[in-house]
């Protein structure tokens, strides 16, 4: 690899990062604070206890990202509604943030 294309590699590489948004804000962004909480039940679970649901899961990321894009209903009188609109990117971030909380 000549120097001018590590340059341009890595460039893109530092816009890539740049672009990244950090896993609360865009829980913040699609409102997902609405109804959950980290720690704390609200109309939906606290994101602490969706994480104790799947630790140990290797699919667990696939598994969270999925529910969040294609929303999911449990037992209770409530459901998650889709979220189309969240890209896999996005999905996949706030799952890997929702999945390393703990009690």
């Amino acid at each position: 690899m000549n120097r001018a294309s590590l340059a341009a590699a890595v460039m893109m590489f530092a816009v890539g990062i740049a672009q990244a948004q950090a896993p609360q804000a865009l829980l913040q962004e699609y409102k997902c604070y609405v109804c959950h909480a980290d720690n704390e039940t609200k109309t939906g679970p606290a994101f602490a206890d969706v994480a104790g649901r799947y630790r140990g899961n290797p699919q667990a990321v696939a598994i969270v990202a999925g529910l969040v894009r294609k929303g999911t209903r449990s037992g209770g009188p409530w459901h998650m509604p889709p979220h189309p609109e969240v890209s896999n990117v996005d999905a996949t971030t706030m799952a890997r943030y929702i999945l390393s909380l703990k009690k």
